[in-house]
């Protein structure tokens, strides 16, 4: 039986040979690479991570790799934007980059969409399988609607010779509003897509910078109807008179009225503006205010430049708030969503303005670090925020913020509470003021003092009126003694 089994295999492959020769070389070897067409080269999916746990999408900046470029586990794959910083992506696996599915400086990138493919070392990269079915499409430079690529065209008259036209929202707008006829605009976007800039050339290309009124294609109408009274068409925008959709102003004329330019938001904005919303919303704010006597700090600061120890007002401040949280750890707290949280770790978050919005990077355990120690950091610190360079532990976290203003001339403040941090300490410029004060007899006199306002925003729920005022007295207290609270 085992012979009988040995020889028919032997026939069937003889038979395959015969076929192949049949067919001549150039068949047979047409007929292999199909069939590795058909099947292609298994690969492995390369989607969006969450790089910030508040991160729900994110902006290709660069692609660090190449198609077809060996990739080993901990290489950098590619610069990913967040809501906090630009962080670089390392790939979690060995292999070759074998397709770039998001191109750079795609935006709004959610979160598990698939952004390229990687085969395993040997296999033929160029023949990499593609997925039939991609998860949440990404948006790139210009926008595309999520209807116009996940789901099915609406129901309306077919364009000729097409399939149907796809179009965004941006081009779809700027082509109504001028009455145009998308299908005489050459798409340009992926996968035929008509986009932003396809409309605008097209309305350049025209001259037309106002809205026109786009008389809809009569139907096919009974024999006996009733007459259908032409409509007027629309005056021209003039003076006060707008469209009530204004059209996008043109790169390259003069600006129209009643138009407007885009502006593109990044990531961080975004996430500022919508963190802003929920803590003013959220979040019962109460204010209290006092001034602080800068004097000795001052005298102290000039004494350590002697010394070439170069600190700002500024790294006293952070100082003297650590200070005063170790001494008040009550007011260490954030909220958990039911009650206070108290935090074991001194953190503190400094804000800092950049390109991209406003970051805050921490200084952790500021209690424990000498005044020197946190001058160093809050530099380094600052400078990667600045080149948008800073890693997720860096600005993740934090127990307690500041705001210091006072570089940019602004008195006095109230800043808005980072949640779920308690607290925030909005920091003015300094100023001289002639103080009645009493000298060594007792006697009334008028001196100089450089003061600096602060105000301090409390968290209703944790912190209230009472225990607000006693850290600002506490606060006070340790900045104006720097030598007495041990800031050094």
């Amino acid at each position: 039986m085992a012979a009988s089994l040995r020889f028919g295999c032997q026939g069937i492959v003889r038979s395959f040979v015969a076929g192949l020769r049949g067919r001549g070389r150039q068949g047979a070897f047409r007929l292999l690479h199909a069939t590795e067409r058909q099947w292609g080269t298994p690969s492995v999916q390369v989607c969006m991570p969450a790089l910030s746990p508040t991160m729900e999408e994110g902006n290709i900046v660069k692609w660090l790799k190449r198609e077809g470029e060996a990739v080993n586990a901990g290489d950098a794959l590619c610069e990913i934007e967040t809501d906090k910083a630009v962080v670089t992506m390392e790939s979690s696996d060995d292999g070759i980059l074998a397709k770039i599915m998001v191109q750079e400086g795609s935006r709004n990138v959610r979160l598990g969409s698939l952004i390229a493919l990687m085969v395993d070392e040997g296999q033929d990269w160029t023949q990499v399988e593609i997925p039939s079915v991609q998860s949440s499409p990404p948006s790139t430079t210009t926008t595309m609607s999520t209807a116009d690529v996940s789901t099915p065209p609406q129901k309306g008259p077919a364009q000729p010779g097409k399939l149907g036209v796809r179009i965004s929202p941006a081009a779809r707008h700027i082509l109504d509003t001028h009455g145009i006829d998308p299908k005489i605009v050459v798409p340009s976007g992926p996968r035929g897509i008509i986009t932003k800039e396809d409309a605008l050339r097209v309305v350049s290309q025209q001259g037309d910078t106002g809205p026109r009124v786009v008389q809809p294609t009569p139907a096919i109408q009974p024999e006996k109807v009733a007459p259908v009274t032409p409509q007027r068409p629309a005056p021209p925008a003039v003076g006060l008179q707008r469209p009530s959709d204004p059209p996008i102003s043109i790169p390259g004329k003069p600006l129209a009225p009643g138009t407007f330019t885009e502006i593109p938001t990044s990531n961080i904005r975004k996430v500022i503006a919508k963190r802003l919303t929920e803590s003013k919303s959220t979040i019962p704010h109460a204010y209290a205010t006092t001034d602080c006597d800068l004097g000795a700090v001052l005298k102290l600061r000039k004494e350590l430049a002697k010394d070439n120890i170069k600190v700002s007002v500024n790294d006293f401040i952070i100082k003297a708030t650590a200070v005063t949280l170790k001494q008040m750890p009550e007011v260490n707290v954030t909220w958990n969503g039911e009650g206070p949280s108290r935090l074991e770790s001194i953190d503190i978050s400094i804000a800092v303005a950049t390109d991209r919005g406003l970051i805050t990077p921490i200084i952790k355990q500021a209690s424990s670090k000498g005044i020197q120690e946190i001058a160093d950091s809050a530099k380094v610190l600052a400078q990667k925020a600045r080149n948008g360079k800073l890693l997720p532990e860096e600005y993740q976290g934090g127990s307690f913020s500041i705001s210091n203003l006072g570089m940019f001339g602004i008195t006095g403040f109230s800043a808005v509470i980072n949640p779920p941090q308690a607290c925030i300490l909005a920091v003015g410029r300094s100023r001289m003021e002639l103080v009645m004060a009493e000298d060594d007899e007792g006697n009334p006199e008028l001196s100089k003092k450089e003061l600096m306002n602060v105000t301090l925003s409390s968290d209703g729920r944790l912190v209230d009126d009472d225990l607000a005022s006693m850290f600002l007295e506490r606060f006070r207290a340790n900045l104006e003694n720097p030598m007495n609270c041990a800031l050094l």
